[in-house]
């Protein structure tokens, strides 16, 4: 009697393979194999593509594909957190997009950036036509979406993005903008208070930061922290105690860290701006809750959520927009003022 047969076939090549196979986008590939490429690909680049996936053997995913063509007409949002309020926003614009087109948002928070998300459904292929994902890694979304769901990311990096398109926030601009106003109120000393997070997002504000002070003769140091107002607040009474000149300014990643700022500075004597300045980012509810309020980089969280949601819908449309980073602007209030005199 014959022992157990153990399948040892090779895996299943995707629409990704035949996408790197012919040297074009996934987008490409979905219009050709799915016979809606006429007039938007070139016949040379559809004959390139049906070789590609005769030489691979390659079979699309009849469930996945109906899934694109709509049949269940339902999104998956991957945010980090639900009890941010960042993201509550861009759920409540990709939320208001996706109703336009008929279309449910389901939102899923996964809170590890980095490490594999786990498969909110038995198969998320079987009930999504696609995913939207901000503020993390592609990599990690490999259990959520397969190689078949379509993918738009958020606040991710573009060059390592696996989806079929990125969506982001000019974070860079924003964080220049802060630095410079400290800059030209005549700040010198700066502490950069930086989320301990290893996101993308995080990444380009420190970036822009240095890339902003380089030249000016300002210094900055760093401290890092949990995105927590209570870790915040340790991590500042630590930097702002140690040895050397104080800071007379600091620059934070994030609104809830900046309010940690301004609990140390209290505990420590100091007067937010008379001794030190601060600067937050995203413009939450918060910036303006503490007292004085917060000079912060505002982002258009509802808007982004909608751009997401509005590019998820292009590319289950056969299409792949390339959207331009949206803007963010500084808010300057009462958290930052002129640069105290150098202590004697």
């Amino acid at each position: 009697m014959a022992g157990p047969q153990h399948d040892t076939a090779a895996p299943r090549p995707t629409s990704r393979d035949v996408a790197r196979a012919a040297g074009v986008s996934q987008a490409t590939v979905s219009l050709v194999l799915g016979d809606k490429w006429q007039g938007r690909v070139a016949e040379r680049t559809a004959e390139r593509v049906r070789a590609a996936a005769r030489e691979l053997g390659y079979r699309p995913n009849l469930a996945a594909r109906n899934l694109r063509l709509g049949r269940t007409r339902t999104a998956l949002l991957v945010v980090p957190a639900l009890t941010n309020e960042f993201f509550a926003r861009v759920h409540t614009g990709a939320a208001r997009v996706a109703a336009r087109h008929g279309f449910g948002v389901v939102l899923y928070p996964t809170p590890d950036l980095n490490a594999p998300a786990r498969d909110p459904f038995d198969s998320a292929r079987a009930s999504l036509d696609g995913v939207l994902a901000s503020s993390m890694a592609s990599e990690a979304l490999g259990a959520i979406r397969g190689d078949e769901l379509p993918l738009v990311m958020l606040d991710s990096d573009p060059a390592g993005s696996l989806g079929a398109s990125t969506v982001n926030l000019d974070i860079a601009d924003g964080m220049r903008q802060a630095v410079e106003h400290l800059l030209a109120l005549g700040h010198r000393d700066l502490l950069h208070l930086a989320a301990d997070v290893d996101s993308w997002t995080f990444h380009v504000r420190r970036d822009a930061l240095v890339a902003t002070v380089r030249g000016t003769g300002a210094t900055v140091r760093t401290a890092k922290a949990l995105l927590t107002v209570d870790d915040a607040r340790v991590a500042a009474e630590t930097a702002l105690s140690g040895p050397g000149p104080r800071p007379t300014a600091v620059v934070c990643d994030d609104d809830i860290l900046a309010a940690g700022v301004c609990k140390a500075a209290r505990r420590l004597g100091l007067h937010v701006p008379d001794d030190l300045s601060v600067t937050g980012f995203d413009d939450l509810t918060l910036a303006t809750a503490v007292e004085p309020e917060l000079t912060t980089v505002a982002l258009p969280a509802e808007r982004f959520g909608e751009q997401g949601m509005a590019t998820l819908i292009a590319v289950l449309d056969g299409r792949a927009p390339e959207p331009a980073a949206l803007p963010a602007h500084l808010v300057v209030r009462g958290s930052t003022a002129q640069s105290p005199a150098p202590r004697r």
